[in-house]
């Protein structure tokens, strides 16, 4: 690989590496002694499918150019930061080379914004094209786009593109204020709606006629910040829950603020990044996607922070103790799913099985269900294993004494960033 093209890589793949959109390894270890592969930084990262398979993909930035200035943005026009750009070809040809060496799956291709919006996703969707049309890549590509790009390069990104994303990364117009004062919530939101309304309006087409194209289908998601603000975990999850139901979004994703920026508007450099928090907002946002509750049933303006010690889960079971326990071969799917300790699989397991006959003990045992959390919450055939007259501070009490989080040694340093 060029000089040239290596530092490239390596400046922004670095710069992208914020964006949680896909996970990365993490790694940096090199290969030695004329050992076998490395772990180096050069902008290979994973990602999941809807099946559980994990792929690897490109992840870079076009150019860390940017006429935004962004406080928690390392890509801000203000930072003093080595910039760089890639050329159209020097990103084709890079995601073409990683992908015959089979390094990569698929390319994740986000931006910093130069000259114009515009101009900025016209690059963005020319890479794509030159991929699916000059070299027929079938690989999956995901496209960061553009806040204020027209509809028309929407459009015609969405058709070379598995998925679309518009990061919205504070989760309210004030946060934006704040922090982006070049962005709105309403720049943010038109390209989203813009994308759901193209979603649905081929897929129905699609019906009458097969073929219509197909535009982003792997759907679209956006990402917020949690922490560089001071805004509640209700607001962080009104949010998302406003973009499911708006604008049917596949994922939002919670990436806990990393301090690297000195800024008096942002959390001092020597605070933690908050992942205890975080996990318990993919928790939240877990039930809201997969178990039915509503953002109002997870916190309300009384309680308007989860429970670090407990997840969303067991805190909503616990303030509603009087609708346990709960017969599990009488309840209904909605009402199973709720019973903390059992899943969305094994709530099926349990709904499908109990047709041949009572449940007992054993056979939850045999269905996976995790008996040391939900045994205080239900009843079977079998004469109840614990006593359910439990107040929520014992049941609490019982449940935490019974295990140990892999994020207990954070705790005590999640809640102090906004004094």
């Amino acid at each position: 690989m060029q000089e040239r093209i290596q530092e490239k890589l390596n400046i922004l793949a670095d710069s992208a590496k914020y964006d949680v959109s896909c996970s990365s390894s993490g790694s940096d270890r090199k290969n030695t002694d004329k050992g076998l592969g490395n772990a180096s930084n050069s902008g290979i990262c994973h990602t999941f499918t809807e099946d559980g398979r994990c792929v690897s993909l490109l992840k870079i930035l076009l150019t860390n150019h940017c006429i935004f200035d962004c406080a928690y943005c390392v890509s801000r026009k203000s930072n003093d930061v080595k910039r760089a750009a890639f050329t159209v070809q020097e990103v084709v040809d890079l995601t073409i080379g990683f992908y015959r060496r089979n390094y990569i799956e698929g390319l994740f291709l986000s931006s910093g914004i130069f000259k114009d919006a515009d101009t900025t996703m016209e690059r963005l969707v020319r890479i794509a094209k030159k991929l699916r049309l000059e070299h027929r890549f079938n690989g999956y590509i995901h496209l960061k786009t553009i806040p204020g790009a027209s509809d028309e390069l929407m459009k015609e990104a969405g058709l070379y593109a598995d998925r679309l994303s518009v990061n919205i990364e504070l989760p309210t117009e004030r946060g934006l204020k704040l922090l982006a004062p070049d962005k709105t919530f309403a720049t943010m939101e038109k390209p989203m709606g813009y994308i759901s309304n193209t979603i649905t309006a081929l897929n129905d087409t699609r019906k009458l006629m097969l073929s219509t194209p197909k535009f982003a289908p792997a759907g679209q998601s956006t990402q917020v910040i949690i922490g560089a603000t001071d805004e509640s975990d209700l607001e962080v999850i009104q949010t998302a829950d406003r973009f499911y139901r708006g604008f049917n979004l596949k994922r939002v994703y919670y990436s806990g603020y990393v301090p690297v920026l000195a800024d008096n508007r942002l959390p001092s450099l020597s605070s933690q990044v908050p992942l205890l928090r975080e996990n318990r907002l993919y928790q939240a946002d877990w039930l809201m996607r997969f178990y039915g509750f509503g953002a109002h049933e997870i916190l309300d303006d009384s309680n308007p922070f989860l429970d670090l010690d407990i997840d969303p889960k067991f805190g909503w079971a616990l303030r509603n103790l009087d609708l346990f326990p709960l017969d599990v071969n009488k309840a209904d799917l909605e009402m199973i799913l709720r019973v903390p300790g059992i899943g969305v699989r094994s709530a099926q397991k349990i709904v499908a099985t109990r047709k041949f006959g009572n449940l007992g003990w054993e056979n939850l045992r045999k269905l996976g269900i995790s008996l040391n959390r939900a045994r205080y919450f239900i009843v079977c055939k079998d004469p109840a294993l614990e006593i359910k007259d439990h107040s929520p501070e014992a049941l609490r009490h019982l449940v935490l004494s019974a295990g140990k989080s892999k994020f207990s040694d954070l705790w005590g340093v999640q809640t102090s960033l906004f004094g």
